[in-house]
């Protein structure tokens, strides 16, 4: 659904690079180096202001930048510190997710723990630093002392100094929404292009020249992939990022409550870790655990009921206009004195029986596991843009919903039905009804609800990154567990890693996802950026898979999708996800069977991941292999240039031969003038073998390998792939 989108306008934090209080040098006071050896921090003063600096093989990274924080109503932890004795200590551990791109996680890093102590009042900031191979990770502890104990944050004032122009693959600075476009530019170019960045948009926002939000991905000149964002963001705000475009600092800037403070804290706490990742190889941005890894271990003792899914849904057909989520035209309702079955149905009702059980029946047949039902509940009449308190219950269906005998359906054809929760925002309203809610789901065997928060949040005021809805959104999280019920959260707070400690939120939205295909189109880079940035802190239910890229042929719709079908494919393999969606209408892929094979073969869960070849903006190469198999899937999506790509598959077992079968772009695929056009080929492959693949504008592949069997016809040794049968 379209957004309720409002850019903030930052305010001036008067932080510049350097110090205000006399002397600006940066003192050192420790050293510390990853496991490895690659990356080196510095940690001391400058001036009397905590300060840090980072190092990758001998290239400056993060430059002398300052810590601290600024205090409502009390002196600031900003200056006036000494360095205390630092505690050192390392880690090395292995730990096995309930989901993931591979089987198993390393959390290896070297930890540096720095008090910083001010003498008026008498107060110690603690900092603690994990160094991996992969880049650092470091956040403000708080800990319990006479002069600080309750306090209000009036902004957190972390600096990352950036070494050069870099180029940033970004997106506005906002309160409310991640969905956007992506901006490709020079730091130095944010001021001027942010306009456009916004009206591409939405229109009539305030804006700030300089504000862009996490994950931010950037290369600098001498080809070091640099990344800021942050993990473990709980009870407290969503950090975005300032640019002083002059001297290319950043400085955090948090998300404000409705009384415009910035957080309200009770000593001993912490804040989230505040991460910079940093390569020379693109890849191994991609393939960074850092985030997950620095977010605490599963609080669930079981979690047996937490299952990848893949699943279809009546919803498609809704975004783009085909039918309602209501079930009349009403102009508006009251829940519990609107007689719904005394009002006239707009026979445009998309959750009604004899449409649900069709796509029921098709999912079945086709294997997927739970099906999505959206608009199935009362108040859709009126319910966007009202700033109604109470607007649905989440427990009544409309009429021509029934409820007991569509779930007992689609029980009896193997799979289940997919809850879904509108909160219009009103998150006081979701938590009077949660309990009810969920007990609902238990009843008729839901096991995964989909939950949204489009439009201003409730009580008014808040917005959706602040402290106030994170703690909601956690505590949705945790209260479904309570009742064995996964999470697929949209339009919350961007993933920072919490799905580690609570894998039953197993999906997140918080960006540009497929339905803004059907508001005009999205660019055909957004695919290759999204994985260095919005996937950094979780999965994405990016909801792939459409098959009929012109929507006036079906829907009131002018709207095009600015990609190819087997770029559509290869999202279920570079777009990774625990919860991977069929998004499309039955009766389109009835028309390309043989191409929706893929999305029925293709598996949601993983015991290796292998980043093949990737670049930012530019193209993205996945290889997977399903977890518990030798099945390997491998996708590559391409920008709006069309390119050649050598696919190498030294990833296979030397010593096992396999079978491939290859969607790919036709020769004359193009994302706008030909994106139906594809041809798939099979032949077999081993550990030697390499293929080169073309990809169209905005196209892709997707590639199925599995091992060759005895008397497979496929398994003898192919000169030249075949067109499938």
């Amino acid at each position: 659904m379209k957004k309720l989108i409002f850019l903030f306008a930052l305010l001036s934090t008067g932080c510049s690079g350097s110090g205000t209080d006399g002397d600006t040098s940066f003192t050192v006071h420790e050293e510390l180096t990853s496991p490895n050896g690659q990356l080196t921090l510095h940690v001391g003063l400058k001036g009397s202001k905590p300060c840090y600096a980072l190092n990758y093989k001998g290239k400056e990274v993060i430059l002398p930048s300052t810590l601290g924080l600024e205090l409502k109503e009390a002196r600031s932890l900003l200056n006036g510190f000494d360095v205390g004795e630092a505690q050192r200590t390392s880690f090395d551990e292995t730990w096995e997710p309930v989901w993931g791109e591979t089987r198993t996680i390393r959390n290896h890093y070297n930890e540096l723990l720095v008090p910083f102590v001010q003498h008026d009042p008498d107060r110690t900031l603690l900092v603690r630093f994990r160094l991996y191979d992969d880049g650092l990770g470091f956040r403000y502890e708080f800990p319990e002392q006479p002069t600080l104990t309750h306090f209000t944050l009036r902004e957190e004032r972390t600096q990352f100094a950036m070494a050069g122009d870099h180029k940033a693959f970004w997106i506005p600075g906002d309160y409310d929404t991640q969905e956007y476009d992506y901006t490709i530019s020079r730091l130095s170019e944010i001021r001027r292009l942010m306009p456009d960045a916004i009206t591409a948009n939405a229109s009539q926002m305030q804006f700030s020249p300089t504000g862009v939000q996490t994950a931010l991905q950037m290369k600098s000149d001498d080809g070091l992939y640099i990344n800021l964002h942050e993990a473990a963001l709980v009870d407290y705000s969503c950090m975005s990022l300032e640019l002083d475009d002059r001297n290319l600092v950043f400085t955090s800037w948090l998300t404000p409550d409705a009384c415009g403070d910035k957080g309200h804290l009770q000593a001993p706490c912490v804040s989230p870790w505040r991460t910079v990742m940093v390569s020379d190889d693109a890849r191994q941005i991609l393939a960074s655990n850092l985030i997950l890894n620095l977010n605490e271990p599963c609080a669930y003792e079981d979690t047996s009921w937490i299952k990848p899914v893949k699943y279809m849904g009546v919803w498609w057909e809704m975004i783009t206009g085909k039918s309602t989520w209501a079930y009349t035209d009403l102009p508006s309702v009251r829940l519990g004195e609107t007689d719904y079955t005394a009002c006239r149905p707009n026979g445009r009702h998309g959750a009604n029986n004899a449409n649900v059980m069709r796509y029921i029946d098709f999912a079945a047949e086709h294997g997927f596991d739970q099906l999505l039902v959206e608009g199935w509940n009362i108040g859709w009449e009126d319910w966007f843009e009202k700033s109604k308190d109470y607007v649905f219950d989440f427990v009544t269906p409309y009429p021509d919903f029934d409820m007991e005998m569509l779930n007992d359906y689609a029980h009896r054809k193997g799979i289940r039905l997919m809850m879904h929760h509108e909160t219009s925002s009103s998150t006081r309203n979701y938590e009077r009804h949660m309990e009810e809610a969920y007990a609902l789901m238990n009843r008729y065997g839901y096991t995964a609800v989909k939950s949204g928060y489009v439009g201003d949040i409730l009580p008014r005021g808040e917005h959706h990154y602040g402290q106030w809805c994170n703690n909601h959104y956690l505590y949705a999280v945790r209260k479904a567990a309570e009742h064995h019920i996964m999470v697929n959260a949209h339009e919350a707070v961007r993933p920072t890693g919490l799905c580690r400690t609570y894998p039953n939120l197993i999906g997140n939205e918080s960006a540009r996802g497929t339905e803004y295909q059907a508001f005009g189109g999205s660019k055909p880079h957004h695919v290759t950026i999204l994985p260095f940035t919005r996937l950094q802190g979780g999965p994405m239910d990016y909801t792939p898979g459409i098959f009929c890229m012109d929507l006036s042929t079906f829907a009131p719709n002018e709207s095009k999708v600015l990609a190819t079908l087997a770029n559509q494919l290869a999202l279920y393999v570079t777009m990774y996800s625990p919860l991977q969606m069929a998004a499309d209408l039955p009766e389109h892929y009835s028309r390309y069977m043989d191409a929706f094979q893929f999305i029925k073969e293709v598996a949601v869960d993983w015991d290796d991941s292998r980043y093949l070849a990737a670049e930012p903006g530019e193209y993205i190469v996945v290889a997977r292999k399903a977890k518990g198999s030798e099945e390997w899937f491998v996708g590559g999506v391409t920008n709006e240039t069309a390119r050649e790509m050598e696919v190498s598959f030294d990833f296979l077992d030397p010593s096992r031969h396999y079978v491939a079968t290859l969607y790919a772009d036709a020769p004359d695929a193009d994302y706008e003038h030909n994106p139906e056009a594809y041809r798939i080929t099979h032949g077999s492959i081993c550990a030697t073998d390499s293929l080169r693949i073309h990809m169209a504008r905005g196209g892709g592949f997707a590639l199925a390998i599995r091992e060759a069997l005895c008397g497979d016809e496929t398994a003898m040794p192919l000169d030249i792939w075949k067109p499938a049968e």
